[in-house]
This record gives structure tokens, C-alpha cells and sequence, in this order.
């Protein structure tokens, strides 16, 4: 799973920054999404979000592009 570096943010600024924070996921970092300083999600890079599906027993999903 991803260790390269965390990043919070609430919802408002994470709506500015949501770009940026897709292209920080590519690159394997972790942006954590707070409300009210809670954290309540988290945008994460694809590899730690399938390990988490295997982990749970979920089956592989097919990705966006290969339905195109």
C-alpha cells in the first residue's frame, strides 16, 4: 500500500483542488477528506483500493478504459 505522503483537506477545499489531488493519487499518495475535522473518506491510489476489495474477498473489477 502506498506510503509516499498524506495530505487532509476538507470538502470545500478538496473541491478546488480535486485535480490535483487525482494526479497526487496516481503518484500513490493518500488525500484524506475531513468534515468538520472528521476524517469521512479518502481518495487513494487504484492499488491500495484493489488491495482492500481482495482483501474483503471482492472479485477484480474491470477498469473504465476497457469499456470504451
Amino acid at each position: 500500500m502506498a506510503e509516499i505522503g498524506n495530505t487532509e483537506m476538507g470538502i470545500r477545499e478538496l473541491r478546488e483542488k480535486l485535480s490535483k489531488r487525482l494526479g497526487a493519487a496516481v503518484k500513490g499518495e493518500i488525500t484524506y477528506v475531513t468534515s468538520h475535522g472528521v476524517r469521512i473518506a479518502a481518495i487513494v491510489p487504484v492499488v491500495d483500493a484493489e488491495a482492500i476489495e481482495a482483501s474483503r474477498g471482492m472479485p477484480p473489477q474491470e477498469s473504465a478504459a476497457a469499456d470504451s
